[in-house]
């Protein structure tokens, strides 16, 4: 049976590659018996949509423009400070 460090590896690896089906059986016969990884597996999927939703919502923001008026006073108080 797999350890606890080799499952928190596998877990994050899954992010990046598809596990094999070895390791996919290992890793579900692991998280059956074993809360602490079932609970990291859960958190490790919370962060990932936390970061998806950061990463949508920086894509969303950088859409809005500002307007001549705004670009005018920043680049006046720029230059005021130097």
């Amino acid at each position: 049976m797999l350890s606890c460090k080799q499952v928190s590896r596998l877990v994050s690896q899954s992010l990046e590659r598809k596990l094999t089906y070895r390791e996919r059986f290992g890793l579900s016969l692991h998280l059956m018996l074993c809360d602490a990884c079932k609970f990291f597996v859960r958190q490790l999927r919370l962060l990932r949509q936390a970061i998806q939703r950061i990463a949508a919502n920086v894509e969303q923001d950088t859409q809005i423009t500002l307007s001549d008026e705004a670009r005018k006073r920043i680049g006046n108080k720029l230059e005021c400070n130097h």
